[in-house]
């Protein structure tokens, strides 16, 4: 050992930084704060309201705070709401699930195959189709009502399921969302290793595409749900019979009875709007799982 060996100096350990107080957040950070809130209060504060109103007695809705909890009914409630008029909200509720159910399944896999075709398919006016989809988009869906109506009468297709049904499996927002959404997962070299195993055009789209598609297809799943289930001028326009209306038109209908004698009781009509939005809540609950597989997939992408 030398004598520079032993005259060096012995390396230190550099020392943990300091961390000083958390800066204030910013004023800008405080107004989205603040703007979020006000936000989430706007669409929750109903919410809460028509949660708390199924729980009160008819004379409960008109005394006290409307926002808390008062004489708790919500049992004899729910079942005033069944046995209402011989206990037609179920048959309501029915209705509701097939428009709903099936006009989402149809309109899922129609747009699935339109929307894959658009994609990796090369034809004579593909981009031309496209836009015509884009325009169908930006045109409010209640302007079709009064022509759908003139185009079923004739065919005496008015007041029966199929009123509500055929309009339902068409989406063009899901065309356009399955389109954008093939186009960006499906690889046109899983296309091609497929062909050249030998498997049919129908047998790629059912085992490959449609798999890579799935968070497209369950959002447009979701998002038609929604739409039909909420429908009101498209089935009260369409529908005259009550064992046909869904559950939209039944409690606006039974909302309507208001200074007429027989009229069902305000609480019956705010519970019966509760159980017809427990399906929405439960739907999207089990499908957001898909959402958020979907998401990860993309970003490993």
């Amino acid at each position: 050992m030398t004598l520079q060996t032993l005259n060096r100096p012995a390396e230190q350990t550099p020392a943990a930084p300091v961390r000083g107080p958390r800066p204030p957040l910013a004023l800008s950070r405080w107004i989205v704060i603040a703007v979020m809130t006000l936000a989430a209060g706007y669409f929750l504060l109903p919410v809460w309201w028509l949660l708390v109103s199924a729980t009160k007695t008819s004379s409960g809705l008109f005394t006290g705070n409307g926002f808390w909890f008062g004489d708790f009914a919500l049992v004899d409630n729910v079942r005033a709401v069944f046995t209402e008029e011989g206990g037609i909200f179920s048959r309501w509720l029915l209705n509701s699930a097939v428009y709903a159910v099936g006009g989402a399944a149809l309109s899922t896999l129609i747009s699935a195959l339109a929307g894959y075709a658009l994609a990796k398919y090369s034809f004579r006016g593909r981009e031309l189709t496209f836009n015509v989809v884009l325009a169908a988009v930006l045109v409010p869906q209640p302007l079709l009502a009064i022509p759908l109506y003139l185009m079923f009468s004739p065919v005496h297709l008015v007041n029966t399921y199929w009123a509500v049904l055929l309009p339902s499996v068409v989406s063009p927002f899901g065309v356009y969302l399955a389109r954008i959404y093939a186009a960006a997962s499906v690889p046109d070299e899983l296309l091609e290793a497929g062909r050249v195993d030998g498997a049919g055009e129908a047998r790629i789209f059912g085992t490959i595409a449609l798999r890579l598609m799935s968070p497209a297809l369950v959002t447009i799943f979701l998002f038609q749900f929604v739409t039909i289930w909420t429908n009101y001028l498209l089935p009260v326009l369409m529908l005259a019979d009550d064992k046909l209306q869904p559950v939209t038109v039944g409690i606006v209908g039974w909302q309507a009875q208001r200074g007429i004698g027989s009229a069902v009781p305000y609480n019956v009509v705010i519970t019966a709007a509760l159980i017809s939005v427990i399906p929405l809540v439960v739907l999207f609950l089990c499908l957001q799982r898909f959402w958020r597989s979907g998401l990860v997939a993309g970003s490993l992408k």
